[in-house]
């Protein structure tokens, strides 16, 4: 069973999102609501998990696509520190490139940025009860995930084909900026391909990823 939060002191919730005006945004809203109390607003990843060593917050608000250590990372890495944390992302994502991972990674809810006022206190909340709560699309796509059949399938068959294509270029030694210009995408897109990509392999680093692409064939 879940750790509940102790209900006699108040939730201590730190935002973390590149975008100042959502940070200032959620502050401001949740500094109204009675028993959360927004400890700390971090600009990234390597932020959010700095400040979670200094505050210890109860809760973390996580976006999922910033500059350097992305969300997933971040969630990833947090939990590790503080496996008690409850981590609810909040994003405009909704794809699965980007949900399984974080879900993966540890996140306790998940929840678009869409969602009103109070839909994300009662989050918080309910995280404190040791309860999640999913947007209704994502119950939905798990559910769907959940009810096909499973079959003993390679990892790499899980891979877009961007991921594949950035999967080749890893496994022959090219850095981020390498793999971005070769793509003609962004180095922060990159950084998210590479991230998803050691997840669905199940590996921890590029190396293991190289290593598994040789071993399969998929590169040369």
């Amino acid at each position: 069973m879940e750790n509940e939060i102790d209900n006699e002191r108040d939730i201590k919730v730190l935002l973390v999102d590149d975008h100042e005006m959502v940070r200032i945004g959620l502050a401001a809203v949740l500094g109204t609501e009675d028993g959360i109390e927004v400890v700390g607003e971090a600009s990234s990843g390597e932020e959010g998990i700095r400040l979670a060593q200094e505050y210890k917050p109860d809760v973390v608000l996580m976006d999922l696509v910033m500059e350097g250590m992305d969300g997933i990372e971040a969630t990833r890495q947090l939990l590790k520190l503080y496996p008690d944390c409850k981590v609810i992302v909040l994003t405009s994502y909704l794809d699965d490139e980007k949900m399984y991972p974080v879900i993966e990674a540890g996140a306790f809810s998940y929840l678009l940025k869409t969602s009103r006022a109070s839909e994300i206190a009662e989050a918080i909340r309910a995280a404190a009860r040791g309860q999640s709560v999913l947007e209704s699309q994502v119950a939905s796509k798990m559910m769907n995930r959940l009810r096909q059949p499973k079959a003993e399938t390679p990892a790499h068959e899980d891979l877009t084909d961007r991921e594949m294509d950035v999967l080749r270029l890893l496994a022959q030694g090219k850095s981020n900026q390498e793999i971005a210009d070769d793509l003609i995408i962004g180095v922060k897109t990159v950084k998210f391909h590479v991230t998803n990509i050691l997840a669905k392999l199940g590996v921890d680093d590029r190396t293991q990823a190289a290593i598994y692409a040789y071993k399969n064939g998929l590169a040369e």
